[in-house]
């Protein structure tokens, strides 16, 4: 049996395949979390290697955090570019195929039409150029990869808008929600579905592509939304970028076309809300 190796298996998409490859019995993939496997050791990556000898291998790591990046550049750079350039050498030299997460954040959003994944990049903040320096790295290392850029992640596990919103909804009387920043939420189950659908399949279609759930929305919408379909009474007042200023700049509009990953691979996408009604059922189940 061929082994995957997911690093970063402790976030949110790490947990996320966790549970769709137990539920569809996906067998063979080994989780690993940072303390188990630091993606900015050379050393311990290279013993994995040798010892597993992966057919895959799936990047989950990654640092996330968005406007702290703006002031720990370096760590962010190590994580997002040198961790990614080490797992990519490995993978070039035992014939692996890197799976790797990036971002919708790689672009400027100043646009008004789904972007493609030859469109031009130009990252406001030093987390979506991490995220970029570790999309460009890859290609010179090795030819068997697939970039897969994502936008507004959010699952029933770890942190996320989704669960954060449903919180504060029940706590608050009045929430306050930035409506000119314009993408697509993301559910991670989809998202792992896909991930787990690429090496199931065997494709050989390498290269970048974009994946985000169908639709478009903005943060105020899908606060909206979420609220609605969890049965929250509370008061969302729309307000601009402007009003809510944070240390990175954040794209205003990162929409994505997902036209290549659809015909590539044969992709079906659901829309964003048929997703987060699933992801409301299943959060309240469980509490």
């Amino acid at each position: 049996m061929s082994t995957t190796l997911v690093f970063g298996a402790s976030g949110q998409l790490g947990q996320c395949l966790a549970h769709v490859a137990r539920e569809r019995g996906t067998a063979g993939l080994l989780f690993l979390a940072e303390e188990q496997a630091n993606i900015l050791n050379p050393e311990g990556l290279a013993a994995l290697f040798a010892e597993h000898h992966p057919a895959y291998v799936i990047n989950c790591a990654a640092y996330t955090a968005v406007d702290k990046a703006e002031d720990d550049v370096d760590l962010a750079r190590r994580i997002n570019r040198d961790g990614v350039e080490n797992l990519a050498r490995l993978c070039g030299e035992h014939g692996s195929t890197l799976i790797q997460i990036s971002t919708d954040f790689v672009f400027a959003g100043a646009g008004n039409q789904p972007l493609v994944e030859t469109d031009e990049t130009a990252p406001l903040g030093i987390y979506g150029l991490t995220k970029l320096e570790g999309e460009q790295v890859i290609p010179g290392l090795t030819e068997r990869y697939f970039t897969l850029r994502t936008s507004w992640l959010y699952s029933e596990f770890a942190g996320n808008f989704v669960k954060t919103m449903r919180k504060l909804g029940r706590e608050r009387d009045e929430l306050r929600v930035i409506w000119d920043q314009v993408g697509t939420p993301t559910y991670a189950i989809d998202l792992a579905g896909v991930i787990l659908g690429i090496i199931e399949s065997g494709s050989t279609a390498y290269g970048l592509y974009h994946y985000s759930n169908e639709g478009l929305t903005s943060w105020y919408d899908f606060a909206t939304a979420i609220f609605e379909l969890s049965g929250i009474a509370v008061k969302t007042t729309p307000i601009r970028t402007s009003e809510y200023p944070t240390k990175a700049v954040r794209p205003p509009f990162s929409v994505m076309d997902k036209t290549k990953i659809k015909d590539a691979l044969g992709v079906a996408i659901p829309h964003w809300r048929a997703s987060l009604q699933t992801c409301v059922e299943r959060l309240a189940a469980v509490e």
